[in-house]
């Protein structure tokens, strides 16, 4: 029973990372910028926080998801419509500071100080990950609901692990893509960081337009 909960861990955030988002674009230009060896320190770092932060949400799931709605109101103001301001705001800056360094080129470095800031990067966008409070209430809610995994704290450890490692293996899936990608069409890093920063203003604009069309209806 301990696999099987290790591995819908590891299975469950593994797909939540395949889609395009802030994490994993961000990841990929770390990898192109700086190379893959800054790449996994950044890996490392983000996945330690989510293992701590499925650890939590997991805990609790039941309750938030019982007692909590993310459709609900604050002041007249959904839940859901914090989170996407705060991902709106957090891409929006992501967006800029990379088309801003879009000119620059960087050289894979190995340095102490190179390490320490890819550390520090994953550990604050492990932190900065509001989105991830949606997905585990509901995918949390469900696999406890059906019994999938037990609500114990052992089952409940291996089960963050799982879902850290999970998180691992998808990003270094999507580093390991975007160096080939790099390779095999001699891209330059201008391009991949240009790419980047307009695609991180469209998953802003679409979180503006979504919250828009919600409040028109």
């Amino acid at each position: 029973m301990l696999v099987l909960t290790f591995l819908i861990g590891v299975l469950l955030n593994a797909m939540g990372y395949i889609p395009p988002g802030n994490i994993n674009l961000t990841l990929a230009q770390l990898t192109i910028n700086r190379g893959m060896r800054q790449a996994w320190s950044f890996i490392l770092a983000f996945s330690c926080v989510e293992v701590l932060f499925t650890f939590g949400m997991m805990r609790f799931a039941r309750w938030v998801s019982s007692d909590v709605d993310i459709d609900s109101s604050v002041n007249s103001v959904r839940i859901s419509t914090f989170v996407d301001a705060f991902m709106i705001v957090l891409l929006l800056v992501m967006a800029t500071v990379t088309w801003k360094n879009k000119d620059k080129a960087h050289q894979p470095k190995a340095t102490e100080e190179s390490r320490k800031g890819s550390v520090l990067l994953g550990l604050a966008l492990g932190v900065l990950n509001p989105v991830q409070i949606p997905f585990w209430l509901f995918f949390g809610n469900y696999v406890i609901l059906h019994e999938w995994i037990n609500t114990n704290y052992l089952s409940l450890v291996i089960f963050s692990f799982g879902s850290g490692l999970g998180s691992a293996l998808a990003l270094y899936a999507y580093a390991h893509f975007a160096r080939y990608i790099q390779e095999k069409f001699a891209l330059s890093s201008m391009l991949i960081n240009k790419s980047i920063a307009i695609f991180l203003y469209i998953l802003a604009i679409y979180l503006v337009v979504k919250q828009v069309v919600i409040y028109l209806r």
